[in-house]
């Protein structure tokens, strides 16, 4: 099955020269969700523990994940991947200058096992738009996450 994608223009700012410019981009057109319920049906089917107990061992999973997270440390969940925290920060001229108020905020970082990262290499896409005449996406849309 491959992944679609729809097509947004945005406006872009020219490095060089300043001048904004209208870019069209690919992005991914979802076809839904998955929630948890239907996540923990789906692994208790395939194994030989109940959907109940696959949610509670990953609503446990997730407690503990940001316990370790909170403590400075990389979560190693073998095949699956790795979890960590990374931070951003404001610049300063020197060491001495910079302040813990300097640092802007956390992220929690995964990277995946090999199997996901094979999934990457060997995922297709697929274009979802409708062909139309002098169509080139409706520009409103914009599936970038809000970062505070």
């Amino acid at each position: 099955m491959a992944q679609g994608y729809k097509l947004v223009t945005r406006k872009v700012t020219d490095l060089k020269g300043g001048a904004i410019q209208e870019k069209t981009y690919a992005i991914p057109d979802y076809n839904g969700y998955t929630d948890m319920d239907t996540l923990c049906v789906m692994i208790g089917a395939r194994s030989t523990v109940s959907s109940a107990d696959v949610k509670a061992v990953l609503d446990n999973l997730n407690f503990i994940l940001d316990m370790e997270l909170r403590a400075g440390r990389i979560v190693q969940l073998g095949e699956f991947g790795n979890f960590r925290l990374s931070l951003s920060s404001r610049g300063a001229a020197d060491k001495k200058s910079f302040t813990q108020a300097d640092v802007k905020g956390a992220r929690v970082l995964f990277y995946p096992g090999a199997a996901l990262r094979n999934t990457k290499k060997l995922v297709a896409f697929t274009s979802t738009e409708k062909k139309e005449d002098g169509d080139s996406g409706s520009g409103d849309e914009d599936d970038r996450p809000v970062i505070e």
